[in-house]
């Protein structure tokens, strides 16, 4: 069997899967920090959220893609 290339698979999944959550946690902290009134928000943090989660759903988007064997002929 080949257990490098095995290997190579579950770390791939394990950084692309920390890495949406991660990113989708930041754009919820994000949104939280510029709908908060009390502090006066800086301008950019909505912008980033959205952005944040853009960037979220564009890595599921891909991941469908990759495992839907209709949209590879």
């Amino acid at each position: 069997m080949k257990w490098l290339e095995l290997l190579s698979v579950a770390g791939a999944t394990l950084i692309a899967a920390m890495t949406v959550v991660v990113l989708y946690a930041l754009g919820v902290r994000l949104t939280a920090i510029a709908g908060d009134i009390r502090n006066s928000p800086a301008s950019w943090t909505r912008p980033l959220a959205y952005a944040c989660f853009a960037v979220c759903g564009a890595a599921v988007l891909f991941g469908l893609y990759l495992i839907v064997p209709y949209f590879h002929k």
